[in-house]
């Protein structure tokens, strides 16, 4: 990953107002009041130091913010049609003018009138007659809050897309590293063909419909779904410790190579455990998702399978998915030792091992998602697949 070079971070108040204008523009300060005689003054005291634009009325003040946001907006209360804070309060509602501070300029001077102000969300209240002193320190006060709100405010945009950029290489690096281990089990046994693509959109879908129906464990959120199923794609990982003699044996294993066959689940737990270890606390659910289906697809729900013969709920619930994706992709696959089956007679050996091969929920999941099983084996199928 690239170093990140943060940007210069200015501690001089005015240096900063100054860098957040471009160029040599002055800040742009919005006067409103519906007195020509008060906007012709404003503009001679503001003038001098400040760009200035002149409403005479509230809804002209909307036109102008609106079309281009003025640094700062100078106030008057009292008009007719739209008076100051309803004007202020339309200002704050509105994304593009939210952020420019307002100053009422106002002969209003009790403190509920101050109140009403700040209520409607103006950043401060100066009472008519004024001294030209005063006026001028708190336009100048409010405009270096406001270059220190929006430096600050680019700062944090600045850090969130750094952020994003590094949340990408990170998700690129996982995304390449779980595509390199999945193509060295894959390089090994060829005649699977797309099954890990398959099996790992069969395991999206059951998953999706058991949180939608509320019958998935609390503790699993949708968004961690995309893990889970990209797990999926690392059952077979363990497979790389097989030899050839018999991971690509054409015909029926003996006791003995299905022993060693089976030993699989535990190479791929522990191969995974590894990296885990070496990831440590940024290991993530994608690598625990992993693991248990490495170690735990081929338990079976009364507790006939292996490697620890755990049964029912005892059996990690990503691996009682990855048990019904993998055993329907390798009914309908035609391998070196049988020929494919029908969807049909795939879905019912399923039905028939709900409750002593498969978990009962998974099978309800596997009926009501029939017609999408049926799509996903279309789209990824291969040369040795047979069309359910």
């Amino acid at each position: 990953m690239k170093p990140i070079d943060a940007p210069f971070l200015l501690t001089d108040p005015a240096a900063l107002a100054r860098a957040s204008r471009s160029g040599a523009e002055r800040p742009t300060v919005l006067a409103v009041d519906d007195t020509p005689a008060n906007l012709s003054l404003l503009s001679q005291l503001l003038g001098k130091h400040y760009r200035v634009q002149l409403a005479v009325s509230g809804a002209k003040a909307l036109e102008l913010a609106q079309r281009r946001a003025p640094d700062i907006i100078v106030l008057d209360v009292m008009m007719p049609d739209l008076d100051g804070y309803e004007v202020c309060r339309r200002l704050k509602a509105d994304p593009r003018t939210r952020d420019v501070p307002v100053l009422f300029l106002t002969a209003l001077n009790t403190p509920e009138d101050e109140t009403r102000g700040f209520e409607a969300g103006g950043a401060d209240f100066v009472s008519k007659p004024f001294t030209p002193a005063t006026l001028l320190a708190r336009v100048r006060t409010h405009l270096e809050l406001k270059a220190w709100s929006d430096a600050l405010r680019d700062r944090n945009a600045w850090l969130q897309s750094e952020l994003q950029e590094r949340l990408e290489e990170v998700d690129q690096l996982r995304d390449t590293t779980l595509f390199v281990m999945v193509a060295l089990a894959e390089f090994r046994d060829s005649g699977t063909g797309n099954h890990v693509k398959r099996t790992q959109e069969y395991v999206r879908v059951l998953a999706e419909w058991l949180v939608q129906q509320g019958r998935a464990p609390a503790d699993l959120e949708p968004r961690h779904i995309d893990d889970l199923a990209r797990s999926a794609t690392l059952h077979d990982i363990g497979k790389v410790a097989i030899p050839d003699r018999i991971l690509l044996k054409p015909g029926p294993l003996t006791a003995e190579e299905w022993d060693v066959m089976k030993s699989h689940s535990l190479h791929g737990a522990n191969l995974l455990q590894r990296a885990a270890d070496r990831l440590g606390t940024r290991a993530g659910p994608l690598l625990r998702y992993g693991m248990e289906i490495a170690r735990h697809h081929h338990e079976k729900w009364d507790g006939r399978g292996y490697p620890d013969g755990l049964a029912g709920e005892a059996i990690p619930f990503s691996a009682r998915l990855m048990a019904v994706a993998d055993v329907y992709d390798a009914l309908i696959s035609r391998r070196p030792y049988k020929d494919p089956m029908s969807h049909a007679q795939a879905m019912t050996f399923i039905r028939q091992g709900s409750g002593a091969h498969f978990d009962p929920s998974v099978v309800a999941a596997l009926d009501a998602c029939e017609a999408t099983m049926i799509s996903i084996a279309e789209q990824w199928h291969d040369d040795a697949t047979k069309a359910p």
